[in-house]
């Protein structure tokens, strides 16, 4: 298996499941209500902001990998709209799941040899560099989501 299909297939196992950690976004989210998406637990960042903050990144190099410029800018990748009703809160958790879907078919048949290329600008390091990252801040943000998780049900 090429390194690019491997990169392409630890992102879906972290969305998805099967990767060696047993924990993934989509089981994670699956059972949380837009009530506890949307609760606070002191200064930290609430459930729908994180699903929010790591779509915010999937969907910036999902754009690149169409064909599209980098517009992501860190300063926006918190700015969770506002949520009121379920559904809402049901179509952020489904396009990041989506998007997530779309990103590592495109990861997977990404040319190993493009992989030190720069991604969009030097100072943004390789495409490998981002992939990999991409799964790394995935993983790091779904232990917060866990933890909130459990300190709204009282765990």
């Amino acid at each position: 298996m090429s390194t690019a299909a491997q990169l392409g297939a630890h992102l879906r196992q972290v969305f998805s499941g099967g990767n060696w950690t047993s924990v993934n976004v989509r089981q994670t989210l699956g059972d949380i209500s837009l009530e506890e998406a949307v609760r606070k637990q002191g200064s930290l960042n609430t459930i729908a902001a994180l699903t929010f903050h790591i779509h915010y990144y999937v969907a910036a190099v999902l754009d690149v990998l169409e064909g599209g410029p980098l517009n992501a800018q860190d300063k926006y990748s918190f700015d969770v709209p506002h949520l009121l009703r379920a559904a809402e809160w049901e179509t952020l958790r489904e396009r990041a799941f989506t998007d997530a879907e779309r990103l590592a078919a495109l990861i997977e048949t990404f040319p190993d040899e493009r992989l030190s290329d720069d991604f969009t600008d030097p100072k943004y390091g390789s495409y490998h560099r981002n992939f990999l990252g991409l799964i790394e801040h995935t993983h790091y943000h779904l232990g917060q989501i866990a933890l909130l998780k459990k300190l709204h049900r009282g765990a």
